[in-house]
């Protein structure tokens, strides 16, 4: 479903219950409380490749961290979960395309992604060095 349609389809409100996912109000509401997901993933301790499943509906939160997020969020778990309940206001049309800041927080995930990755690289190599030492 292309993003004109989906508004088409909710009046521009993309929150609608037939269209919205858990991803897509978590995400909502973690902007809405102004943290990024490496934030967000910090204070729940988790890592950030969790929050991301969860806000790309790979996968789901328990139930303890559910709660959690429900709490850090300032909504309650029957929004997050299905839409109901107090959650955030519908993003506008105009404000669901992304400014000059949601552009420095997506390059903030990334730089964050590439650290990750990073550090997993120097600790293979360092596991590979060993290993050639030993054979060598």
């Amino acid at each position: 479903m292309t993003q004109e349609t989906i508004l088409e389809h909710t009046d521009g409100n993309w929150f609608g219950e037939d269209v919205a996912t858990f991803g897509d109000r978590l995400a909502a509401a973690r902007n809405a409380a102004g943290m990024t997901q490496g934030q967000f993933a910090r204070r729940l301790g988790v890592k950030l490749t969790t929050v991301k499943g969860w806000e790309d509906d790979v996968s789901e939160p328990r139930a303890n961290k559910l709660q959690m997020m429900a709490g850090l969020l300032n909504v309650s778990i029957g929004w997050l979960l299905i839409g109901e309940g107090e959650g955030v206001e519908p993003v506008s049309e105009e404000e669901a395309v992304p400014g000059l800041e949601a552009i420095l927080v997506e390059m903030r995930d990334l730089r964050t992604d590439l650290k990750l990755k990073l550090d997993q690289m120097a600790r293979l190599e360092k596991k590979l060095r060993l290993k050639l030492k030993d054979i060598g």
